[in-house]
């Protein structure tokens, strides 16, 4: 009787010589090896097509094309790790590999067991597979390949072991199944949720495509699996991707299916990377190809390929489905339909759809897969879906759609017919309307890219004749000439006022902006009308301006004329509305204002209730609300918001983003001013260093950081250090805000205390009176230390508060 060893080595033979055959002779081969033998011919299809779909499940360094590694008689063959007996390695990486394996207790089932290699037990790479493996672990979803065990062989080589699915890549599954358009719909939306429950355990896959979403059947029933998040721990740790390694180096993700800001190279990726490479499966599964020729993309080259990605807009499904000519047949056949019903039916909510989550700009995709998930429940419900466009015809359509039989009793035919025909009057001409709207659009994104070309020449060395070109140089320059060389072009003189008076703003450079912003809302209300999107916009931006100008009374009129002006328009519960009204309540935080909690408590109850934890506007609503708990002394309630707040940052935007930097200053100030005084510290400490590399030194975020670990310092009495910090700030604030700014009259408040506790009272004194003379306006802040105590009680510093109120009374009536 044959062993089980010597079965494995038969089994092992067929693949590897099955391996070197052509792909078309492959199957054939198999069944002449395999001859009559059922069983064996299973085991060698089951391993072959592991091998097929799941090659690169969960390793770290990638095998190019052609050298696959070759199945051979392992040296661990049939050995056992505790319950599980090793049948056959099915894959292998530069740290580990993973092995076919049989469980024998307490139940007997087939599992997946990745082993870290011998020679890779150093503290850095157990550290490496430690983190994969509880990172996977975290996750719990039926449509996630599931991790049953971890531990440590006697050799002390770490493993896990997982769920082995055998199944088919989505788009085959569907296609040798036939299964229909709503079908594939309904099946994808398991996928979203799946990668949702990735998002919220703060895992982003990367590298979503067909292979690494398997469909197998449980109960009779498709289900989804989605595999490899080998590079998923990228959320905390830099990873090698095997798709991509080899051919560049540096990209992670799979050509076909990477999205537009995975092309540039700087890791500033988020959830909505997901969503782009989820909306070309969702492309995939409906027109049976992908927006473009893949092969011929290859061979374009790679610089052309990520130009094309970051570039060449999609076909919308319904003309890519056209556009196949004599191959939409298949196509159509695997929908259970024809070419021409299958064009019909991705027309209109489909098109939409899809287009929407492949937008280059990831602001305007879907904001997470649930989102995208909801609206195809809205299109199988024959809802109107967000991504349509607005039009009557289009919502009475839907209407009578849901509530066929009640229409046709109640309006009866002639009223449904007379209906029709004024509501594609009214359709046509709003289809004219678009078509101008897009072309003047069009014009002005033309005459903006003219002219910034023109200006970033200035870079050109034979323009700059040696001389070294700042950005600030070039925003300079631009902002000079848009009245000279855009003169009687209004929109297109609004936009660029408007773009480069928000990277004024984003430079701490509130002058400059002011000037800019104030004209694109003038120039945008003249011409496109005071309650244009756009116009709206740049109200926005000029309240925020003047408010870190002090000018208080003009930056709360301009939030609440714009909000009022978005209620109007769209409602109270849009993310727009919702957001104006978040704005409003930050600027009253700024001013310690009381009022502020009401206003932002109802702001996050609409955002929870309209948009979901997961929106970025509900986070920025849990956020404020906090900084106005924290203003208020409620820094328990504080607390708790903050940490929501930055847990949402780093599940959504990643750890290495501005806004999660922010989140963690503004818990580490709450921290503090609950006495918490080392986790504080910590805190500053990695905003600073985030701030640092992604703004840059000199940015206001990164300067507030500074000024926050000098005041942690501080309290700690940490004085040496206190002083460091808090002079360097003090210094980068006067050189890039300027002395009378309220950010750089802050830190110098805080060298007063740095002085007082030094002893040192008459610095103290001149140092707050400079402070106070310069901006500052926090007069309340209560002190425990016995020296603070005594110079609170100086009538010289009691004269410096009184100074400091009557200040911050003629700012609020500004």
């Amino acid at each position: 009787m044959e062993s089980s060893d010597e079965r494995n080595q038969r089994v092992m033979t067929v693949v590897a010589a099955a391996r070197r055959q052509p792909p078309g002779e492959q199957e054939q081969y198999v069944r002449l090896a395999c001859q009559e033998d059922a069983e064996l011919l299973r085991e060698v299809s089951d391993a072959l097509k592991w091998d097929e779909r799941m090659g690169d499940f969960l390793l770290d360094h990638a095998v190019p094309a052609g050298e696959l590694p070759t199945l051979r008689p392992p040296a661990v063959t049939g050995t056992a790790i505790g319950p599980y007996r090793l049948l056959q390695r099915i894959g292998e990486g530069g740290m580990a590999e993973v092995w076919l394996a049989e469980q024998t207790t307490p139940l007997h089932r087939r599992v997946a067991v990745k082993l870290i290699k011998e020679g890779m037990d150093s503290k850095a790479m157990i550290a490496r597979f430690e983190s994969e493996r509880q990172a996977l672990a975290l996750m719990d979803h039926p449509a996630i390949a599931r991790v049953f065990d971890a531990g440590t062989t006697p050799e002390d080589r770490p493993y896990f072991v997982m769920e082995y699915v055998c199944g088919l890549p989505i788009t085959e599954y569907c296609d040798r199944n036939r299964l229909n358009i709503r079908d594939r719909l309904e099946l994808f939306t398991q996928v979203c949720g799946g990668v949702q429950h990735a998002h919220q355990k703060a895992i982003i896959h990367r590298d979503l495509k067909p292979s690494n979403v398997l469909v197998t059947l449980q109960d009779d029933k498709p289900v989804p699996k989605i595999i490899d998040f080998g590079v998923a721990k990228a959320m905390a740790h830099r990873l090698t991707d095997k798709t991509m390694f080899t051919e560049l180096g540096v990209l992670v993700g799979t050509l076909e299916y990477m999205s537009p800001e995975q092309t540039d190279l700087t890791g500033n990726i988020d959830t909505r990377t997901d969503v782009y490479s989820l909306g070309l499966i969702l492309y995939e599964l409906l027109v049976g190809a992908l927006p473009f020729e893949a092969k011929e993309r290859r061979r374009a080259g790679i610089e052309e390929i990520l130009r094309r990605i970051r570039e060449d807009d999609p076909l919308r499904p319904s003309a890519r489905a056209s556009a196949l000519g004599d191959a939409s047949a298949p196509a159509a056949r695997n929908r259970k339909t024809d070419p021409n019903t299958l064009k019909r039916q991705l027309e209109g909510d489909l098109d939409w759809i899809v287009l929407k989550a492949l937008e280059k700009d990831r602001t305007r995709r879907y904001g997470s897969p649930s989102e995208f998930a909801d609206e195809i429940g809205r299109h199988l419900r024959h809802e109107p879906v967000l991504a349509s466009p607005p039009s009557v015809f289009y919502r009475t359509r839907k209407f009578v759609r849901r509530h066929r039989f009640g229409v046709s009793v109640a309006a009866g035919l002639l009223a449904l017919l007379v209906g029709f025909a004024v509501s594609m009057t009214v359709e046509a001409q709003r289809i004219a309307r678009e078509r101008d709207r897009a072309n003047r659009e069009a014009e002005v994104s033309r005459r903006v890219k003219e002219f910034m070309t023109g200006l970033f020449q200035i870079s050109n060395p034979t323009e700059a004749r040696g001389n070294t070109i700042t950005a600030r140089e070039i925003l300079d320059r631009g902002a000079k000439q848009i009245d000279t060389e855009l003169r009687g072009q209004p929109q297109t003189e609004a936009e660029l006022m408007d773009t480069m008076g928000r990277v004024y703003s984003s430079l701490g450079l509130y002058s400059q902006a002011a000037g800019l912003l104030e004209r694109a809302v003038l120039t945008r209300k003249r011409v496109l009308g005071p309650d244009h999107a756009d116009t709206l916009a740049s109200m926005d931006a000029v309240a925020y301006v003047y408010w870190h100008q002090l000018r208080d009374n003009e930056a709360e009129k301009l939030y609440r004329e714009a909000l009022q002006l978005l209620r109007r328009k769209l409602g109270t519960d849009r993310p727009e509305s919702i957001e104006a009204l978040n704005n409003l309540g930050r600027m009253m935080v700024q001013q310690h204002r009381s009022d502020a909690i009401p206003v932002l408590g109802e702001a996050l109850e609409r955002a929870r209730r309209a948009l979901g934890p997961d929106h970025r506007v509900t986070v920025h609503s849990t956020i404020y609300l906090a900084m106005a708990y924290s203003n208020g002394g409620r820094h328990q309630e504080a607390e708790t918001l903050f940490r929501e707040g930055l847990a949402a940052d780093r599940r959504m935007l990643g750890p290495d983003h501005p806004e999660t930097a922010q989140a963690m200053g503004n818990l580490a100030l709450v921290l503090a001013n609950s006495k918490q005084y080392a986790e504080a510290e910590k805190l500053y400490r990695e905003a600073l260093e985030l701030d640092t590399r992604l703004l840059g030194p000199d940015h206001l975020f990164t300067l507030t950081a500074l000024n926050g670990l000098g005041w942690a310092n501080l309290e700690q009495h940490h004085f040496e250090e206190a002083g460091r910090n808090l002079h360097e700030a003090l210094s980068k604030e006067r050189r890039v805000l300027g002395e009378n700014n309220q950010y750089t009259a802050g830190t110098m408040e805080n060298l007063a205390d740095l002085a007082a506790l030094l002893g040192k009272r008459e610095e103290a004194l001149a140092d707050m009176e400079w402070a106070i003379d310069h901006g500052y306006r926090r007069y309340d802040e209560m002190v425990n230390d016995e020296n603070l105590k005594s110079l609170r009680r100086d009538p010289r510093y009691q004269a410096l508060l009184e100074k400091a109120r009557q200040a911050a009374g003629k700012s609020s009536q500004n």
